[in-house]
């Protein structure tokens, strides 16, 4: 992949990009453990914006069936190779880490692992099922890969009963592939749309600021609202590296604030938009609301 500057990347980021940590006593109690404990979340492996803010609420994410993938996308830092076997033992250290952080929401996601026969369906409902024999009370919200739509690998993680399972779709249909590896945003959006049919809380989210015009994000949740999806989120794509897809624009609180607006006419149940909202963000309120439905 070429390395190249471009020039939203050399002009200074703009003041709604500026992290403010909003640190508190459970942040620094679920940091402790972490660190204490070497355990992996995505929360601190991915540099996420908001982890103070979602540890201090005892919601953080982790990530299974190893750190590589078997896809290569343009906008993310994970390394892409040929994985290691998943370890046998990793839902019980999940469950594990799950109680050590007295985690009230947690969410779990994964590389794509399409070396596996099952795509890592079964060692996903383990880690479900692990993390609900040791912490009942735990509200469990997974994020996917796309499994090729396929029903049966589907239902074997729908069987293990999480509270909400998350597929993103990433990006608008155009830039789907300039930006996905081997994904398709019509498989996306199948695979969507059969958790839904099989009355799954299902969520999805997409990054903005990597070429799409609003005409093309509104389409996106169209699309997204017609496969069943009940929980959507936004927010600006920022480039790890220079050897990936350059930033195209940085798109503003107020067209974020008009986005959200947009998807809530549309009739989805809650929408997250901002620019540094990521997958998880206040995911726990996000139930909240379809609950209350």
């Amino acid at each position: 992949m070429p390395k190249f500057h471009d020039k939203v990347d050399v002009l200074k980021k703009p003041e709604w990009l500026k992290i403010r940590l909003h640190r508190s006593a459970e942040w620094a109690e679920v940091r402790q453990i972490v660190e204490k404990h070497n355990l992996h979340t995505i929360c601190t492996s991915g540099r996420c914006p908001n982890q103070a803010e979602c540890w201090s609420r005892r919601t953080a994410t982790f990530m299974i069936l190893g750190d590589i993938c078997t896809r290569g996308c343009r906008f993310c830092a994970t390394q892409t190779g040929r994985p290691s076997a998943p370890d046998a033992d990793e839902p019980r250290k999940v469950a594990e880490s799950v109680s050590l952080m007295k985690l009230r929401y947690v969410v779990v996601t994964s590389v794509t692992r399409d070396d596996l026969p099952d795509g890592g369906a079964a060692h996903w409902a383990a880690t479900v099922e692990a993390i609900r024999s040791q912490n009942p009370d735990a509200v469990i919200e997974l994020l996917i890969p796309d499994l090729d739509a396929r029903p049966d690998l589907l239902d074997t993680v729908i069987a293990s009963k999480p509270d909400i399972i998350g597929h993103n779709i990433e990006t608008v249909e155009r830039l789907t592939p300039l930006v996905r590896s081997r994904a398709k945003y019509r498989t996306s959006l199948e695979t969507l749309r059969y958790m839904s049919s099989r009355g799954v809380v299902t969520k999805s989210g997409l990054m903005v600021g990597l070429g799409e015009s609003d005409g093309e994000v509104l389409q996106t949740l169209h699309d997204l609202r017609d496969a069943g999806v009940r929980i959507v989120t936004l927010g600006q794509y920022l480039r790890p590296t220079l050897e990936h897809y350059p930033v195209a624009a940085y798109i503003s609180p107020e067209k974020f604030e008009w986005y959200r607006l947009q998807a809530l006419e549309m009739g989805f149940s809650y929408c997250a938009s901002a620019p540094l909202v990521r997958s998880s963000y206040m995911a726990e309120e996000a139930l909240r609301s379809v609950k209350s439905l």
